[in-house]
This record gives structure tokens, sequence and C-alpha cells, in this order.
């Protein structure tokens, strides 16, 4: 066999990804040229580390040694510092307790869970990461730990990015990135490829934002309160793409993978579901605000915002770049910074570099965590050496002392959107309707009760539906809510358009994507999940029958939206056009917990043991 140094291949021949649906010719023929290199591992030798580069000022000193594979850290209040150990399966507890910027001692192993990676704390708690579990535990006074309580247990299993990261928002969320199980796939479990937003004690969740590769590292700007994160980017599609990308995250909005990358990037491979175009998943895309060299693998990303670096570095961004195997010359294998401006970002430049020695042959550190200490230095793990650096500035001009907390409202914002409205039938934008329509279904009676195969808590397929045909309709819209829920208000279950006007019934069980090719165009949009297509009743367990409302609008129009547009949008586009509208009201009640099930707020995603959405 030749050496696989450089492939030249076409694109109709080379499978870059295992996709969920099958894949349609098109007559693409794109030749990519791609590169597998691997810097060898050296020791970090006192000559090698001489040869970091650092601005003028700084320092990079040892902190700690023989770790094997530290990945993520996090600094407790009281100076406690985690480190997880993802092939060790561990959590470890170091201190400097002396502040000489060395760890007191030998690392302590204070919590013991298969694949452990992500940390987070709120207050005097840690949050552990596992691939499929979140766990969280109380700080003792000495940083030992109390008993791990398994909050979540449900997360989408790994695939090719089983590392999943947390973060606590300023507006007392957590936020929980879910990579992709592959390189470049249309996923069938909605939660990969995305970043979550879950409450402290694990029993609400939804979709913050999806089609996100893999986000390991994000956080938010102390200046705005706004989120950013770094996405890693598509292999395999040559030395120099898909450039790295730092994404503004926001609630509800898709980032382009696995179909469009960068600012209007194609991949030349793949193939939406439904029929529908590249073209179309380009333009219902959030493009990158900047990108960073290709394949340089983006980990951590801490905002600054401690009493160490001089003022100018304050609000700006640090990210860990593990380094690359699919690009020669080899990227990353170092620490940026990420210069913002009034809060936005406008450019990477090099911070620590160094790691990459010998001519670019060999590397000192694969950087992974970074985490800031209460004196405000860095803290660098490398889980190839298993060494932890920290990163100081030891200068005299320029320090501040006062840190910064990034401010809630933007968060919190996002999260009230279309909450504490109206049903759709009783809100302005349907208010043209002249007359009403008839809906039925053979599965629910008006105010009878849902059979629980339609809900969470069982096979979560759609009920079958019909309605009374409309003269003049060009289009119809089905909106279905529940207005018990809490603490969304009203829950959007449901949301589609441009469903055919010969099409006046829907079979049980329909697909959950984006555009349907049977009935032929309906679209479905963004349910309060933020996942496309329908989503069951799932109220708390115990709680009241909560109402359903399956609610049909008669269009004298064809709604131009996008892809994934939401219930406001697609309200907003139809107001003037509503013709006729009527609901189906039924109701759905969990008396008993199914066995091995979590009990959630209305409509949330369930805990362990439940259906997998």
């Amino acid at each position: 066999m030749k050496p696989m140094s450089v492939l030249a291949v076409s694109c109709t021949a080379l499978a870059f990804s295992t996709a969920a649906f099958a894949q349609q010719g098109d007559g693409t023929d794109v030749p990519v040229a791609i590169h597998v290199f691997k810097p060898d591992k050296a020791p970090a030798t006192p000559e090698r580390l001489a040869g970091l580069k650092v601005p003028a000022g700084f320092t990079v000193s040892t902190f700690a040694t023989g770790l094997k594979n530290p990945r993520i850290i996090a600094v407790s209040q009281n100076g406690a510092i985690y480190v997880s150990r993802r092939e060790q399966g561990d959590i470890v507890l170091l201190k400097d307790a002396d502040g000489n910027g060395v760890a007191d001692a030998a690392p302590l192993v204070v919590a013991n869970r298969p694949n452990a990676h992500g940390l987070a704390i709120k207050g005097d708690k840690l949050y552990i990461a596992t691939v499929k579990e979140i766990f969280v535990a109380a700080i003792r006074p000495d940083g030992t730990l109390g008993p791990l309580e398994m909050i979540v247990g449900d997360l989408p299993d790994g695939g090719q990015h089983p590392n999943r990261t947390m973060g606590f928002g300023p507006d007392g969320m957590l936020y929980v990135s879910v990579g992709s199980t592959c390189n470049a796939c249309n996923e069938t479990n909605p939660e990969n490829a995305s970043i979550l937003r879950v409450s402290p004690d694990g029993k609400m969740r939804t979709i913050f934002a999806r089609n996100l590769r893999n986000t390991i590292g994000f956080g938010w700007q102390p200046q705005t309160g706004e989120l950013w994160g770094m996405d890693h980017g598509i292999d395999d599609l040559g030395d120099d793409l898909q450039p790295e990308e730092l994404n503004l995250i926001e609630q509800g909005k898709q980032y382009g993978w696995p179909h469009a990358y960068g600012v209007n990037g194609i991949h030349p491979q793949t193939t939406p579901p439904g029929e529908i175009t590249k073209a179309q998943w380009l333009a219902a895309s959030t493009p990158m605000v900047l990108g960073y060299t290709a394949h340089a693998a983006p980990m951590s990303m801490v905002f600054y915002s401690g009493g160490n670096f001089p003022a100018d570095y304050q609000g700006d961004a640090f990210v860990a770049m593990r380094g690359s195997w699919n690009r020669k010359p080899a990227s990353g294998y170092e620490v940026v910074r990420i210069k913002f401006r009034d809060g936005k970002p406008d450019r990477f430049e090099p911070f620590v570099t160094g790691f990459l020695t010998d001519s670019g042959l060999k590397h000192i550190a694969r950087p992974v965590g970074l985490a800031m200490l209460k004196d405000g230095s860095l803290l660098l793990t490398d889980d190839g050496n298993g060494t932890i650096y920290r990163i100081a500035y030891t200068g005299a001009a320029g320090q501040v002392t006062t840190a910064i907390a990034p401010p809630a409202g933007p968060m919190l914002a996002q999260a009230a959107k279309g909450i504490g409205v109206p049903l759709t039938i009783d809100r302005p934008e349907t208010a043209s309707s002249k007359s009403s329509v008839k809906v039925r279904s053979t599965a629910v009676t008006p105010q009878g009760m849902i059979a629980e195969k339609y809900s969470e808590y069982a096979d979560a397929v759609s009920p079958p539906l019909s309605w009374d045909p409309v003269t003049g309709a060009q289009s119809y819209a089905l909106i279905m809510e529940d207005p018990d829920s809490l603490p969304i208000t009203p829950f959007v279950h449901w949301v589609a358009w441009n469903i055919p006007p010969s099409t006046t019934s829907l079979p049980e069980g329909l697909q959950e994507q984006e555009r349907l090719t049977l009935p032929d165009g309906m679209m479905q949009g963004r349910n309060s999940k933020n996942t496309p297509g329908y989503y069951g009743p799932q109220p708390p367990v115990g709680d009241p029958a909560h109402r359903y409302s399956f609610q049909v609008l008669a269009l004298d129009t064809v709604l131009d939206l996008p892809i994934g547009a939401n219930r406001d949008q697609v309200l907003g586009a139809a107001q003037g056009h509503v013709l006729a509208k009527g609901a189906l009201t039924g109701r759905y009640r969990q008396v008993a917990k199914p066995p091995k099930s979590g009990t959630l707020p209305a409509g949330m995603i369930k805990t362990p043991g439940t259906k997998a959405r």
C-alpha cells in the first residue's frame, strides 16, 4: 500500500460521511487534496520550553506535571482547581495555597466517572459531564466533593465527538455543547451538533442553537453578555478548508453544518433531507463572524476579566488550539487571543506559540483546557505530555483589579421571545379570518384525552388530522400549542406551513424534518424545543391535564420563509392572508411515571430512560 501522504480524490468517489439519508447524484465533481499529518510528540525539555513565545511582559511556567491526560479545568471561588482526565475517567483536585504559581502537592482524585470531561461550577457545586450524563456534587470546604448526583442521563451518544463541555451563563442556566457524531452527516438525533440550555437541576432543557459541528470552547463576552463559540471545521476538504469558525451563538439559530460553512461555503458531498437545496440551507444558516486557520482544533475559550493582565486584555477571549492532523504544514498547537473592540471581535492574534517544535515535525503540548485563577493568571492543560502551564503577566504597568461580570440581559431576552402570548387563533396576525375551519382527528376528540402513543412518554408520533377545504386557499398552515405549560407559555409543539391546497388531511407519524416530500412541499419549522416537526405532549407527571390546540389556518398565498422558521415568523408572513381558521383541542395528562423515566416541565426534553429524542 502506498503511504497516505497526499490523496487527490474526486468528491463523487470519496464518502466524507456516513449520512442518515441517501446521497443524491447531482453532477458534483470537486477534486480535493487532503493530508494526514500528525506531528510526533516530543518531551517538554527546558530547551524546547525556552522556545515558547508570548507578548512582552508575559511568562509561561509549569504549574503541574505527570497528569497523563488533563483536559478541562474549573476553578472554585476558594481557589480549588478541578481537572478532568478523560482517559483516566476521573476528576483531580489541585491547589496553590501559597500562591507561588506551582501546585502544592500531587493531584487528589475526587471523583470517578467513565469519560468524565466537561466541568462547570455554580456556587458551591461542581458539575461534571460525561458522554451521556451530567452529575453534580457539593464542594466541601477542603475542596473534596460530596456524593455525585446524576441530573441528566440521556444526552446523545458520542460518536466522533463525545467530549461534552459546559458553562453557566449570566442567566444562571447551564449551557452544554454536544458535538456531532460524524464529520458531515444528517444527524438523526436533533441534540447532536448543538448547544443545549439546561436548568441547574437538569429537569428542563431545550436546544439553544443547532448545526454546530463541535463547539467545545464557548463563553460570554463580559461587556455585552453575548455568547460566542469556536466551532470545529469539517475535515477532508483540503489543507485550507474548512476554517475554524468564531460564531455569535444566539437562540434558535442554525449555523450551517453539515451542508454549509464559513460565509458562503457549500459542502460538495452532502445532501440535505427533504429535497431542500443547498442554496436554501445556506440562506437559512448564520455565517461565521471570523475564521481561523483550518484544522487548528479550537478547544477551551475563556473571556478575560481578571486582575493580572494589562487593561487592554479586558473582554478579549483566549482559545486553546489543540492542533491539526488533517493539514500540512500543521496548524494549531498554540493559544490565540481574539481581540474584541466595543464588545465585537476584531481579529485573531498569537498569544502563546512554540509548542510546535523541530521545524513543525514535533510538538511538546496539545493545548486543551483554559481557566482563570483568582489572581488573574491563566492555567492551560496539555493532554499530550500531561502538563498544566501557568500564563501570567509580570510587567508593572497597565494592570487592572476589577473583574467584569457579563450582563444577563441578552440571554434572558432571547429566552423570553415568544413567551406570554395568546394562542395562534387569538393573535392579531390571524384576525383577517372571515370564516372558520372544522378541524378533526380520528385520534383526538374535542376536549378528549390524547392517546399516550402521541406523547413524548411513548411513541411521540404525530396524530392524524383533517380539515374541511376552504375555497380560495392557496396553502394551509398548522400550529400546535400548549397554553398550560411552564415556564414556556404557550409551548409550541408543531409548526408547519405551505401545506398544499389539495391536502386536507395528514397521516399519523409524519417525518420530523424541515421539508416533507409527502405532502410534497410541506414545510416544518422550529418548535419550542428548537427542532423541526412534531413534538408530543409531555406535561410533568401528576399535573392536571394540559390542553393541546391543533390550529389550522387557510391562507390565500404561499409563504416565502426560510427553512427552520418559527411560529412567529410564520404568523408574521401570514398576517393579512388568513381566509379561515379553526382549532381542535385535546388534553393529555401523565398520571404515572413510565419505567425509569424522569419528570420535566411541559414540552421539555426527557431525562434518563424515556424515549430518546
